[in-house]
């Protein structure tokens, strides 16, 4: 994967597990993107966009998709259509990307109100709490007014963990008896399907509308897709212009996406081995700890135990001048994220590093 310049040293083989975003376009990628049937996408003209929303609405056997920039600006604009109206009010998990990682735009951008409810190790929220949280309409006159729900499949800040068909149609489920609409972050959500070995169309089922990640674990270089109705989808569009997301020859990208679809979908389940591999590996090692039996997808945590005498951020820079690159999450923890780009190879030689890395320390201690 190319040369890394660390503190002076080259390291000449680099194993990048900081996020399933980090992969490069194949060379098949590259030449779709080259040869890629143009037009003007913010006038509707543009074919390979056509084509790739067509596939993905039918995927997701929703009515319609667009293609937008990025994830959070999917989740963006699908909050916002379903919270039309300011003061509106959406319930998501504490721990949700939406709510975390996304800049506060639903309340900073779209004046919608986030009323969380605590995720369990799971991802999921429980249902009784969910309801709880639903504004009484007799408050209308003090408390903002319940219009959606916001669920994440696969749930990244709970390690890949997935989300049933039977959970999510409870969900919806309940926003119907509310009169609430359901949108699902899916960002990894063919993760989520090829785990739970559900087809994907029918693990969104209960949703009004889904986000669908193109750039991580499909790995095209860029986008994501929303699908729903159409007339969530003709709104979705005129929102999309509004935040800047309309583009105009994006068929060179969306060329890439659809050959991430064809390629990449049936590589994710070895994604999936080659994590739970590498989590077994990793709990092994004395001074971390991994919950391998939560690896479900291409997500793990690595806690590391006061035993070890290191640090997050010292293991991270080790590993570093050994060219394997991860994700700190806190003084404690490490992340990593498995892609089609990581070799069985990868996965033993990210062990030895971090068997390396940690022993080293602990000699330095006299352990």
């Amino acid at each position: 994967m190319g040369d890394l310049q660390v503190s002076e040293k080259i390291v000449t083989r680099v194993v990048d597990l900081r996020s399933d975003t980090v992969t490069k376009p194949t060379e098949a990628m590259r030449a779709a993107m080259a040869t890629a049937e143009v037009d003007d996408d913010v006038l509707g003209f543009d074919p390979t966009a056509f084509r790739l929303e067509t596939e993905i609405a039918k995927i997701f056997d929703k009515e319609a998709a667009l293609f937008v920039p990025s994830g959070t600006m999917g989740n963006l604009i699908s909050v916002l259509v379903h919270c039309d109206i300011r003061g509106s009010e959406v319930i998501l998990g504490d721990i949700s990307h939406i709510h975390i990682f996304e800049n506060g735009g639903i309340s900073t951008i779209g004046g919608v109100h986030p009323r969380t409810v605590k995720n369990n190790e799971d991802g999921t929220m429980d249902i009784g709490l969910i309801e709880a949280a639903i504004r009484d309409p007799r408050g209308e006159l003090v408390y903002p007014t319940t219009r959606l729900i916001c669920l994440e499949n696969s749930h990244a800040n709970s390690g890949g963990r997935c989300l049933s068909v039977e959970y999510t149609d409870n969900v919806g489920e309940l926003a119907k008896k509310h009169g609430l609409k359901l949108h699902i972050d899916g960002a990894r959500i063919f993760n989520a399907a090829v785990a739970l070995g559900v087809p994907v169309h029918r693990l969104v089922q209960a949703a009004d509308s889904v986000s669908v990640c193109l750039s991580k674990g499909l790995g095209a270089p860029a986008g994501t897709a929303i699908v729903g109705s159409k007339s969530f989808i003709t709104k979705a569009r005129r929102l999309r212009k509004t935040l800047g997301g309309g583009m105009r020859q994006v068929g060179i990208l969306c060329a890439a996406a659809l050959v991430a679809l064809q390629e990449n979908v049936g590589k994710l389940e070895g994604d999936h081995k080659k994590a739970r591999i590498l989590a077994d590996g990793l709990h092994e090692i004395k001074g971390l700890r991994v919950d391998a039996s939560s690896v479900q997808t291409n997500i793990i945590f690595i806690d590391i135990e006061e035993s070890s005498r290191t640090t997050a951020a010292k293991l991270f820079k080790d590993l570093e001048e050994r060219g394997v690159l991860v994700m700190p999450e806190s003084s404690t923890r490490l992340r990593i994220v498995l892609h089609y780009q990581i070799s069985e190879s990868d996965v033993q030689y990210t062990l030895s590093s971090f068997q390396q890395a940690v022993k080293g320390v602990q000699n330095e201690h006299g352990n």
